[in-house]
């Protein structure tokens, strides 16, 4: 049985292997997001759209074949579509053009160049995941202090960061309660595990007001 009114190019049985084989290479992908993700904006939904895209994709693919005008149609129809969920991690985005580009190859009936892709980027993921590559030898955590409104702030912590951190940077200064007190944000890289003693003395330079240490800054998500 042939669906001529589709495409004329594809059986039943072509539409189902597609399918089976874009949902199964997706749903691997998700599997390998899902046990290297880091940080805590994991969702199930995310993989779910990973798993959909895939399978969408290799059906666009099939739809469009090598017809040029059922390819500009199909562009002007999803022109439409907008994304309301800003993406958190950029790692997110390449999982999506994974599974896009995994789609595309099933979609096209290159099986084994999707099946072989989909295996060795999976365990180039996995190994840079296991042995950490690109990490930065100094963690970097985000340190918020409270200070009075009008505090000469700009070396009011110079000593303690010189003794403290190996690394230190000032991102942000913003006011809060109706300008009472002023914020400051830093990003820091702690020289030793002495968080306590570096609190206290902040708390006493800052008049015992709030300060905040987000630790595994690199794999938090702010």
């Amino acid at each position: 049985m042939t669906l001529q009114d589709l495409t004329g190019e594809f059986t039943v049985l072509d539409v189902v292997l597609a399918l089976a084989l874009s949902f199964t290479l997706s749903a691997f992908i998700g599997w390998i997001y899902k046990i290297t993700h880091r940080g805590s904006s994991y969702t199930q939904s995310f993989v779910f759209t990973l798993v959909l895209n895939g399978m969408v994709v290799a059906l666009v693919m099939m739809i469009v074949g090598s017809n040029i005008a059922r390819a500009f149609s199909l562009v002007g129809a999803l022109s439409i579509i907008r994304f309301r969920n800003a993406l958190k991690e950029t790692r997110d985005v390449g999982f999506i053009f994974f599974t896009m580009a995994v789609g595309m190859a099933v979609g096209t009936r290159f099986y084994w160049l999707a099946v072989i892709a989909a295996v060795v980027i999976s365990l180039i993921i996995l190994l840079m995941t296991r042995f950490n590559w690109f990490a930065r030898k100094v963690s970097n955590q985000i340190l918020r202090i409270q200070v009075p409104a009008g505090t000469p702030f700009d070396t009011l912590f110079d000593s303690l960061f010189l003794e403290y951190t190996s690394v230190s940077e000032l991102i942000s200064v913003d006011t809060v309660h109706s300008g009472l007190v002023t914020e400051l944000t830093y990003s820091i890289g702690m020289k030793k595990p002495a968080v306590e003693p570096f609190l206290d003395g902040i708390k006493k330079l800052n008049g015992n007001n709030r300060v905040t240490l987000v630790t595994g800054y690199n794999n938090t998500d702010l």
